[in-house]
């Protein structure tokens, strides 16, 4: 008879543990260039005028979202609860979690932003599941057109 020598919760465990290390030794995104994984997961693009930041967190409340800006360097961070791991049906008793892909806990994503960026021209929106950073260029960084007499 086979017996395993480790419950199912001790590999879902050891997968998280596993994933946190990851996370650790991943570099942070730069207006330049992305690490390899994290949570929220970050689309960043730029226009002439502005620099956007799309970072995807369904589930959270808007409210619990820290999002910060000191020179140059931009912080989302917040963290999300777990929803099933603590979960318990009518008798009381817990569920057990077989499989658990999506991220809970405490998160950090940090970006590096351009010089030219006008710390003091900021929005951030939250909708759908989506965070919307707008960051505008400084004007003198803008392009413009110079006409010739």
């Amino acid at each position: 008879m086979y017996r395993s020598l480790f419950s199912r919760d001790m590999f879902a465990e050891m997968d998280r543990l596993q994933r946190e290390m990851q996370q650790a030794f991943d570099l942070s995104p730069t207006i330049r260039g992305f690490g390899r994984t994290g949570f929220p997961a970050l689309n960043v693009g730029s226009t002439p005028s502005a620099i956007e930041i799309y970072a995807f967190a369904p589930g959270l409340d808007p409210s619990t979202l820290d999002v910060q800006l000191e020179r140059g360097v931009l912080t989302i961070a917040g963290e999300r609860k777990s929803k099933l791991g603590g979960a318990a049906d009518n008798n009381g008793n817990k569920a057990a979690v077989h499989i658990n892909e999506r991220f809970e806990g405490a998160f950090r994503r940090v970006i590096t932003l351009p010089e030219d960026a006008d710390v003091d021209a900021v929005q951030a929106k939250y909708r759908d599941g989506i965070v919307q950073i707008t960051i505008q260029r400084q004007a003198a960084a803008q392009p413009r057109r110079i006409t010739v007499h």
